[in-house]
């Protein structure tokens, strides 16, 4: 990809970030990169093959932070995850929003994304599954409990950057990632406790 098309899309992002897909028009994306719309539509040819490439990008990114997943007993091994959720979701802040727009018909692109958030949560429930196992979780009081604290983690993972900008509140990696774990700590066994105590906690005094 050329420096330019990169200017382009970095440029596309930034405004649909603060305007949404649909209010963006060329002109601006033309301002935005510094080029004439010229210049842009040479190396895209509308509007449409903008956002084409910057889906491609989305997916290219979020498929990388899944393929950090890794089960270990180190709990950093997520932590370093949940810094490349937080960028990811930060970055790409306008695409929940495109995402959930009424369609009673999902896009080829809202399909995909519907695949990638679904292994997004696999993880996150083997992640737990995993640290039962190593008896860093507590066993499960009730049949179905650790699925939905899953689900209530994948949420917060999806939507706490998008809940905070509707509250007008500013957030930071640290506020989100402390946001996700402290989903886990009523869960933790003492072990468990004692690393996150050790190992995760201090991340948060930075």
């Amino acid at each position: 990809m050329t420096s330019t098309k990169k200017k382009i899309l970095n440029a596309s992002v930034l405004l649909f970030n603060q305007n949404g897909v649909d209010a963006v028009r060329l002109q601006q994306i033309a301002e935005e990169s510094g080029i004439s719309v010229g210049n842009l539509a040479y190396h895209f040819k509308n509007k449409d093959a903008i956002v084409e490439s910057v889906y491609e990008l989305i997916f290219e990114e979020f498929s990388t932070v899944l393929s950090t997943y890794s089960i270990s007993a180190e709990m950093i091994t997520f932590d370093n995850q949940l810094s490349l959720y937080y960028d990811f979701f930060n970055k790409y802040q306008f695409y929940m929003a495109d995402f959930f727009k009424t369609n009673n018909n999902p896009t080829e692109h809202q399909q995909i994304w519907q695949s990638y958030i679904t292994k997004m949560l696999i993880q996150i429930k083997s992640r737990i599954d995993y640290l039962v196992l190593n008896q860093d979780f507590k066993p499960e009081l009730t049949s179905g409990l650790y699925q939905q604290v899953a689900e209530n983690i994948w949420i917060n993972l999806i939507f706490y950057i998008q809940k905070c900008r509707m509250r007008g509140i500013l957030t930071n990696e640290i506020q989100y990632k402390y946001s996700v774990w402290n989903q886990f700590r009523p869960y933790f066994t003492d072990a468990g406790l004692s690393e996150f105590n050790h190992v995760i906690l201090p991340i948060f005094s930075y």
